[in-house]
């Protein structure tokens, strides 16, 4: 029988990483596909919710707080009720007159408890397994993540779309999409107000240094890394074409084909892009570590980079020819995710590479902001290019703006064998 203290970490690590992926993809996915069945513009649409983003870019910045004050157990609980209330308070603004503004101010709060909740579940994690079940629940982490995503992308969306198919209104399938992950969120909270065990270890970590200058010394440590000028353009670059694609994959999936798009329904995104395609990128994903694991990260560097740009090709086909088959559009979504998903791995590799040192922990978040700034900042203006360029012209843009990502990469530097199983 398990104690407070020691409860199984089947109880609580599969519900603790599916409820940090879920606000996350409702920031970053839910968003957009809501926004733009409420007829927000591209240029708008990508530009607010881009800056989303920001949280999980800042989150470092607060990270100390999170270990100085209260236990993580009780940031996780805390948060995952605090963030019920944001689902339910974006159902309330959703059918309000300024709802863009409104639910815009709700998405941030949500994602700034999200991105705190994510520091304290992942110290959590670390304090409450030994050395070998953390490596042994790795795998269930990043699953259970995933499957998140799957369910976000996919069932809520095809929820919300079939909701909209039976009642006609748009605001008030999408109110009842968040009244339910409001739902779901307050019930996760009190589970794990129950479940999440006690270790000794959870506590207020005071270590008697000023804050400022522990502060200083792990930010100054990590700028003082050598080459931190290429680290950083590899951070910023590596996903420059990629991160403007994924803001308009969901508008160019459902904006009518008179203005070239595919003019799918929202039920049918959610199947193929939210579904197929995450399934895809998952896949894609455990194939690349594999193959890394066997070769490397310097010998598949490359072929991991041309992996995950060369099918963005399909967008451009798929903007010439706009097909009407679903199954012909899935394909082509599954091919892309999976190229996306192989060569992302490369870039999560290497942020391990950077964070080696004394401060692993504070570095890789370091590096993890500074990723998620990747993300956010060309992401902004991808609305405002393609409004201009339309579908087919914005696509191939996107094959230009692949360019830096080869340039930055053609300048990294790693010893052979990095990544290699031995």
């Amino acid at each position: 029988m398990t104690t407070p203290n020691t409860a199984h970490p089947w109880r609580w690590i599969p519900t603790l990483y599916f409820g940090q992926g879920i606000p996350y993809v409702a920031a970053m996915t839910l968003s957009v596909v809501m926004y733009k069945n409420l007829q927000v513009s591209n240029t708008e649409i990508a530009l607010y919710t881009s800056w989303l983003n920001l949280p999980w870019v800042i989150k470092p910045l607060w990270s100390p707080v999170v270990d100085m004050f209260r236990t993580k157990r009780a940031w996780i609980v805390s948060l995952q009720l605090l963030i019920g209330a944001a689902f339910a308070a974006v159902a309330l603004t959703v059918p309000a007159p300024g709802f863009f503004r409104l639910t815009l101010a709700v998405f941030w709060l949500m994602a700034f408890s999200s991105a705190t909740h994510d520091i304290a579940a992942d110290g959590f994690y670390l304090l409450a397994l030994p050395e070998h079940q953390q490596a042994a629940f790795v795998g269930v982490r990043s699953t259970c993540f995933r499957l998140a995503m799957i369910a976000g992308q996919g069932g809520l969306v095809y929820l919300a779309g079939m909701l909209q198919e039976i009642t006609g209104d748009v605001r008030v399938a999408w109110s009842s999409v968040f009244v339910l992950l409001a739902v779901v969120f307050t019930l996760i909270g009190l589970y794990h107000g129950l479940v999440l065990p006690r270790p000794a270890a959870d506590g207020p970590v005071r270590e008697g240094k000023p804050f400022a200058a522990e502060f200083v010394a792990v930010f100054g440590a990590f700028f003082r890394k050598p080459g931190i000028a290429v680290i950083l353009s590899f951070l910023l670059l590596y996903r420059f074409a990629e991160a403007q694609l994924l803001k308009l994959v969901t508008p160019f999936l459902l904006d009518s084909r008179a203005i070239g798009g595919l003019g799918l329904t929202t039920r049918q995104v959610g199947i193929v892009y939210g579904t197929v395609g995450v399934s895809a990128l998952t896949v894609g994903g455990l194939a690349g570590g594999y193959i890394l694991s066997r070769y490397g990260l310097r010998r598949l560097l490359w072929p991991m980079i041309i992996t995950m740009y060369f099918p963005n090709i399909v967008f451009v086909v798929l903007a010439l020819t706009q097909p009407t088959s679903t199954l012909l559009i899935g394909t082509a979504l599954a091919v892309e995710q999976f190229g996306y998903g192989f060569g992302f791995t490369a870039y999560l590799l290497y942020m391990i590479k950077v964070a080696e040192g004394e401060h692993r922990t504070a570095h890789y978040a370091i590096c993890t902001g500074f990723m998620a700034l990747g993300m956010m900042v060309p992401g902004m203006a991808a609305g405002w290019i393609q409004d201009h360029l339309g579908y087919l012209k914005f696509f191939l843009w996107v094959l230009a703006a692949s360019i830096p990502s080869f340039v930055v990469t053609a300048l990294v530097k790693l010893e052979p064998g990095f990544g290699k199983k031995t």
